[in-house]
């Protein structure tokens, strides 16, 4: 292989690896399931946007509840609210996202 070919082709690794990393997020896991969901009132259906319910979210070695609020729509998706899932003896969120 020609040194103009693994010069290309390394950076090309490179680039790919400095892409994914930036849409890495930083997993988030809490020793203790989260509290019970508070209880909002979910606003009437606005066009345009999905309501992401509140949640409870991990910060400083305890939960603190995050309102609800509005997501601007992403036509063809629908919208994923973030969750904890328990993973053996701890809880993990899984952020928000869009779906197909």
């Amino acid at each position: 292989m020609n040194t103009q070919k693994l010069v290309r082709m390394l950076a090309a690794g490179v680039a790919a690896l400095s892409t994914s990393a930036a849409f890495a997020q930083a997993v988030i896991v809490a020793p203790m399931a989260p509290p019970a969901p508070r209880v909002e009132a979910v606003p009437p259906p606005r066009a345009g946007y999905a309501w992401d319910p509140g949640h409870w979210r991990w910060a400083g070695g305890r939960y603190v509840w995050v309102a609800g609020h509005w997501q601007t729509l992403h036509p063809g998706y629908r919208w994923v609210p973030g969750h904890w899932v328990a993973r053996g003896p701890n809880w993990r969120w899984v952020p928000a996202h869009w779906a197909l």
